[in-house]
């Protein structure tokens, strides 16, 4: 199916952008997402937009709800987007990909890390995010190069969170170490408190939602004198948005998470780096570079093969683009359903003790 771009299309392309923007979605992540989309496109259109034509950003908040992210899917189609951007949530950008593909609009996943994004390969998606299984197995190499074996996980129910167990479990299994698992649809922060003590794990990773539990499970397990010397650990990045550390003061460091950047960002990087930093009032976080980088794809694209929805999914393979962490290019890549950039910088990175407003890379890819 192809589809012309809308009925004034020969002035304005459009983009549907998919972002968390209220609760229950983690909003904080989608405000830095938005951010990054918007000065994006605010520099693509500074450069002579698409071939003359503006390109104007429509955007609708998923609020982390699938159904509903499923319907801006359907209306942003219906409006003759070329082309889809965002979304944060991985459970959320599954049900994205899976009407994108069904609709046969492309869709530019910016943020969401989990491996099964559709069903079934798909020429329509393609992903900057890393796959779940290769960040969380470096996540696995930093606990085990730290001399922790014995990992306890506080889990919700989520087919993300569940991912992200499993990949935990079967990779510290081959090599001598075990994971157990706290319920924390049937347990307190209290009860996990107890719970670690009687397990002996040396490390908690807190696979929850965010600001709560994972704010009061870290009050609790920080407060314990019987946990002094447990690990806390956020795979999934919590740790890195300000209202982290304003949520948890002191208690919000040493608590190391996945950041997606490298430790030196390109000219293009820093660059934007310092104007994000004016747009958000704070040190942007990598979710922003990621909404930068998206449209700075979906721009090379329209620009070298039209705005036809068809020749947009046929170009993700010849995209080249030199982004704010590195060149982007998509490829194939084994137990992976989407067009994938394989892959992004990974960084473990924690607040410094000394100054929770600044950042320690433990560790990297």
């Amino acid at each position: 199916m192809s589809t012309p771009l809308s009925s004034d299309g020969d002035s304005v392309v459009r983009i549907g952008a998919l972002v968390p923007l209220s609760r229950p979605g983690w909003f904080e992540a989608g405000q830095h997402l938005l951010a990054g989309l918007e000065l994006a496109v605010r520099d693509v259109n500074a450069d002579g937009g698409i071939g003359g034509r503006s390109l104007e950003l429509i955007v609708r908040d998923t609020a982390a709800d699938p159904v509903k992210a499923a319907s801006a899917v359907e209306e942003l189609a219906g409006l003759g987007v070329a082309a889809l951007v965002g979304e944060y949530h991985s459970v959320v950008a599954r049900a994205v990909a899976a009407r994108a593909d069904a609709l046969e609009v492309p869709f530019l996943c910016s943020s969401a890390v989990l491996d099964g994004l559709t069903e079934q390969p798909t020429e329509w998606v393609a992903r900057l995010a890393p796959a779940q299984s290769h960040g969380w197995r470096i996540y696995a190499d930093f606990l085990l190069s730290q001399g922790h074996t014995r990992i306890a996980v506080a889990k919700q129910p989520s087919v993300y969170w569940a991912t992200g167990t499993g990949i935990l479990r079967d990779y510290l299994a081959a090599r001598g170490g075990s994971v157990v698992e706290l319920d924390m649809s049937a347990l307190t922060p209290a009860e996990v408190c107890d719970e670690l003590v009687g397990d002996h794990a040396t490390a908690l990773l807190l696979l929850v939602g965010y600001p709560d539990p994972a704010v009061s499970i870290v009050k609790a397990v920080r407060s314990d004198p019987r946990l002094a010397d447990i690990l806390i650990g956020a795979p999934a990045g919590q740790p890195e948005f300000a209202d982290w550390a304003s949520l948890l003061g002191d208690d919000s460091a040493a608590i190391p998470f996945l950041r997606y950047r490298p430790e030196r960002l390109t000219p293009l990087g820093a660059k934007v780096e310092a104007e994000l930093r004016g747009r958000l009032a704070t040190p942007p976080s990598f979710v922003a570079f990621e909404g930068y980088d998206a449209i700075a794809v979906l721009a090379q694209i329209l620009g070298a093969h039209g705005i036809d929805r068809a020749r947009i999914a046929d170009a993700w393979p010849k995209v080249a683009v030199d982004g704010t962490r590195g060149r982007i290019q998509f490829c194939r890549t084994p137990g992976i359903s989407v067009w994938q950039w394989t892959w992004p910088a990974v960084q473990v990175v924690d607040r410094d003790p000394a100054d929770p407003g600044r950042f320690r890379v433990l560790h990297t890819s």
